[in-house]
Formats: structure tokens, C-alpha cells, sequence
């Protein structure tokens, strides 16, 4: 722990009683640190004591104290820091019937953060079917990883969500809330097949307009009408003479 410069911090030494009537009946009980100050230059290793005695079985707990806060940073030997706020990655829609995952996470909490998921600002619980709230959806949510799984999604899922980290020390942190939209399936295809089918029938009237609109259609029934066709019938010739079975003309 430090500041730029030099880091010079008070460190108070908390111990507590397991059994405190046998401790006292062993006489006079101390706790004390060799060093009550400690300065050490930033990103440099410390150590830090503090001896007791006249304990049967105590609890040692390492505390930050730092004007009004105290915050707990070491306790059964190992190191404890609060959870920060919790980030959380969660999509803007899904659709119903598919497969959607949230997640949340925080970086900071020792030990490891557990993770709790609100709706709407109500707790999700770890069975849907527990509550009659979400007992119309169907989730599986992971405390430990903080992921949380629709499948499948269904319409009554839509809302906003967020999540919160807890370790049992410090405050626990809440994430921002983020709205998650349930949309019917293909939604987005069919209005595309829509557009393109109106874009088509558009360009086809507007063909057919100035076809018209030129006369296309009115110089090809002129020209089929003005076409004749004569036929005639072979004469009667005599044996020598060419004889021409039948005739057309255009």
C-alpha cells in the first residue's frame, strides 16, 4: 500500500477473544507491534509485526484504518480486499426461443467475489420455478461465476439487469443496469423481404408506365395488323409444263 511519494500508513493490529473468560483467567493479556510507524518506498516489499501473548485461541485480523475507514485487509492468513464494482456484458436483444448469456465480473475482491442477479431490481433466484416471478422463464445462474444463462429465451425476459459482488468483506458493489430486449424470431429478416419485394414490384409498375408512356405497345399491335398473308391454289397444266403446287405471298 503507498502514494507516489512514500506511503505512510497506520496499521492496527485487532485481535479477538475466541474464549474470553478462559483468556483472562490466564492473567494479563498484550498486543503490540515492534514498529507502530512504517515507511517504505513505493513498489518495495514490507513486513509487518505485531506479538500478543495471554490468548488461548485468538482471531487475527490485519485492518487499513485511514481516517473514518477502516477496511479489513488480512484475516487467517490471507490477504482481503473488498470488491470493486462489477462490470457486466449483456446484450441489447436477443431472441426468443435462442440461447442468451450475461455476465458479470469484478477484479479486485479477495477472496474471490460471489455474484447475485436483480431483474428489474428484484433478486433472481438460483431456481426460476422457485418464485412466481420468473417461474415463466428458464435460466441457469452461476453465482460463483456470475454468468447467467437463458435458454431458451422467452418474451416475459425482457427488462433490466444488473448484478452484485460480495465477499463478505467490505461493501457490496452493484453494477450499472443494463435493458435487455426479447424479440420474435426473423423479425428483422422478414421486414427485409418486405422492402426488397416492394422495392421490386415498384420498378416493375414503373416499367410497364413508361412503356406505355412511349407507345411500345401500341407500334407492336400496328405492325402484327399491317402484316397479310395470300395463298393460291396451283392451276391445271399439262405434263410438260412446271408445275407449282401452291404459292404465298407477304
Amino acid at each position: 500500500m503507498g502514494t507516489k511519494a512514500q506511503v505512510e500508513r497506520k496499521l492496527l493490529c485487532l485481535f479477538i477473544l475466541a474464549i474470553l473468560l478462559c483468556s483472562l483467567a490466564l492473567g494479563s493479556v498484550t498486543v503490540h507491534s515492534s514498529e507502530p510507524e512504517v515507511r517504505i518506498p513505493e513498489n518495495n516489499p514490507v513486513k509487518l509485526s505485531c506479538a500478543y501473548s495471554g490468548f488461548s485461541s485468538p482471531r487475527v485480523e490485519w485492518k487499513f484504518d485511514q481516517g473514518d475507514t477502516t477496511r479489513l485487509v488480512c484475516y487467517n492468513n490471507k490477504i482481503t480486499v473488498p470488491p470493486s464494482k462489477p462490470t457486466v456484458n449483456i446484450p441489447s436483444s436477443a431472441t426468443i426461443g435462442n440461447r442468451a448469456v450475461l455476465t458479470c465480473s469484478e477484479q479486485d475482491g479477495s477472496p474471490p467475489s460471489e455474484y447475485t442477479w436483480f431483474k428489474d431490481g428484484i433478486v433472481m433466484p438460483t431456481n426460476p420455478k422457485s418464485t412466481r416471478a420468473f417461474s415463466n422463464s428458464s435460466y441457469v445462474l452461476n453465482p460463483t461465476t456470475g454468468e447467467l444463462v437463458f435458454d431458451p429465451l422467452s418474451a416475459s425476459d425482457t427488462g433490466e439487469y444488473s448484478c452484485e459482488a460480495r465477499n463478505g468483506y467490505g461493501t457490496p458493489m452493484t453494477s450499472n443496469a443494463v435493458r435487455m430486449e426479447a424479440v420474435e424470431r426473423n423479425v428483422g429478416v422478414i421486414v427485409a423481404a418486405v422492402l426488397v419485394t416492394l422495392i421490386l414490384l415498384g420498378i416493375l409498375v414503373f416499367g410497364i408506365w413508361f412503356a406505355y408512356s412511349r407507345g411500345h405497345f401500341d407500334r407492336t399491335k400496328k405492325g402484327t395488323s399491317s402484316k397479310k398473308v395470300i395463298y393460291s391454289q396451283p392451276s391445271a397444266r399439262s405434263e410438260g409444263e412446271f408445275k407449282q403446287t401452291s404459292s404465298f405471298l407477304v
